[in-house]
């Protein structure tokens, strides 16, 4: 687990945060259909819901695997998806796709997709190592969760 995160009783935490992921429960279930309902049911405000939603969790939850959208450009050479690998493999990302379209004007595009639950370091970390690879002409972070 990465060592942004400490596992606390949560008696030591406001109540608030409970609240917080009841009304995330609320929304994922569709008992309620705005957010608007969801804080007002959870007993707190928009503000608060939006400030924590990202960062409290229920134990159990799968919230806890986080998927990563990278997009590159590679040289199109020899070895070169292979290095990209290389360096996920290293970072302990786990790989879920890897979409790469026929090479035009001596450039390969890549699309990835990974869950990044036990990267070794931050996404930026991981961004920069990929620019860094002499195969790399573009990395670009399409989406995250």
């Amino acid at each position: 687990m990465s060592k942004d995160y400490y596992i606390i009783h949560k008696k030591l935490l406001p109540d608030y945060l409970d609240k917080v992921i009841y009304a995330r429960e609320l929304l994922e279930t569709r008992e309620v259909s705005t957010v608007m309902q969801a804080v007002k049911k959870a007993g707190i405000s928009r503000n608060t819901y939006y400030k924590y939603k990202d960062y409290v969790f229920d134990r159990d939850s799968d919230r806890l695997s986080r998927h990563a959208v990278i997009s590159i450009i590679l040289k199109d050479e020899k070895g070169a998806l292979a290095s990209v690998i290389k360096v996920l493999t290293e970072m302990h990302t786990n790989i879920l796709t890897i979409s790469q379209a026929i090479p035009v004007a001596r450039k390969a595009n890549v699309l990835i997709s990974l869950d990044i639950s036990s990267l070794d370091g931050t996404i930026d970390t991981l961004l920069s190592a990929l620019k860094n690879l002499s195969y790399t002409r573009a990395v670009h972070l399409d989406a995250i969760e």
